[in-house]
């Protein structure tokens, strides 16, 4: 008898660890689901990967609703997205994934999507107060990011160490905004005593005026020997203004970029190291998410794992990079140098 019992609980336990399995992993292909994506803006090429990626996942899932890809220019981000995500609201979409430059301003248009049963998935950058959003895709840990700028300054300045500046995106930016003060936490270490920010500015993501930063940060700081660039907008134009004004030799690049974009700079000494992830599984993650959150496969809720295609399981657990809201992490880092940006730039 006891026998028998056993052999039931481990039945019933079979199955229920079985049915659990099932529940998480069966977002139903073949759903008709209207979802936009919704980047910081449109015209950059990791955006364009991310789309590929989502892409790549709608087809997958067999969703025959086409994806929209709407984002507003660089100039009228913030207002854009808003107004995107009303408007996506209004059509009464499926899902909303959004990388947010808007910080907190978005909040009232993505609750308002929310309470019309909208699934609301931010990527990339998340809304910092966490409202309004059901759980954030995080490319890496935003903590980590700064230990790698970090230490990527460290490398290319040397163990004598010097003086540096950040050329970030925008100051409304969630995901720039944690990974410039993740830096700074870093730079707290004994590790990097000997390296000195000198400033903070800001390129809002547009090529000449990031270009133009640039410049005016080797005017200002004439002993700076670096530019952390965390944005591939503001990494490739830094590295041509050294270029073009003949100071790679003194004044190196670095931060987050794009491998086929960096690829000359990088052979040619200008950025001697940049980091990124893949955009592409960052919109195929960004796209199983919300797609599973809008079938109702999966509940946005600390602990609840699902199986996201070719990727494998994730599981949501609380994000420690804010004091509110959800995380799905992806991962991991790249780090880029002469010796391997050309296979990735292929």
């Amino acid at each position: 008898m006891k026998k028998y019992l056993l052999a039931t609980a481990a039945l019933a336990m079979a199955v229920s660890i079985n049915h659990g399995v099932q529940a998480q992993a069966m977002a139903k292909p073949g759903e008709a689901l209207d979802m936009v994506l919704l980047p910081k803006f449109l015209g950059i090429l990791p955006f364009d990967q991310a789309h590929q990626g989502a892409q790549e996942a709608a087809k997958e899932l067999e969703n025959p609703t086409p994806l929209q890809f709407l984002g507003p220019t660089p100039e009228n981000s913030v207002a854009g997205q808003i107004e995107i995500t009303t408007n996506a609201t209004t059509q009464g979409v499926a899902a909303i994934m959004i990388s947010n430059n808007s910080g907190d301003q978005i909040v009232p248009a993505a609750k308002a999507a929310q309470e019309k049963g909208i699934a609301v998935v931010t990527w990339d950058s998340p809304i910092p107060s966490a409202e309004g959003e059901d759980v954030f895709v995080a490319q890496v840990d935003f903590s980590e990011t700064g230990v790698v700028m970090a230490d990527m300054a460290l490398s290319i300045l040397g163990e004598d160490g010097g003086k540096f500046a950040i050329l970030s995106a925008s100051p409304d930016a969630a995901n720039q905004n944690a990974w410039n003060a993740a830096m700074k936490e870093a730079l707290k270490g004994e590790k990097y005593a000997k390296l000195e920010l000198l400033d903070t500015v800001y390129g809002n993501d547009q090529s000449e005026e990031s270009y133009n930063q640039a410049l005016a940060l080797v005017d200002k700081y004439p002993d700076m020997e670096l530019i952390m660039a965390p944005t591939s907008v503001g990494i490739v134009a830094a590295a041509k203004a050294m270029q073009d004004e003949d100071l790679c030799d003194t004044v190196k690049t670095s931060g987050l970029g794009v491998p086929s974009e960096m690829l000359a700079y990088t052979m040619n000494g200008c950025a001697p190291e940049f980091a990124l992830w893949s955009f592409v599984d960052l919109g195929y993650l960004t796209y199983q998410t919300a797609y599973a959150i809008a079938t109702g496969a999966l509940k946005a809720e600390e602990g609840a794992s699902f199986k996201a295609g070719r990727m494998g399981e994730y599981t949501i657990t609380k994000d420690p990079t804010r004091d509110a809201g959800l995380r799905i992490l992806m991962g991991p880092f790249s780090v880029y140098d002469k010796d391997n940006v050309e296979a990735a730039a292929k």
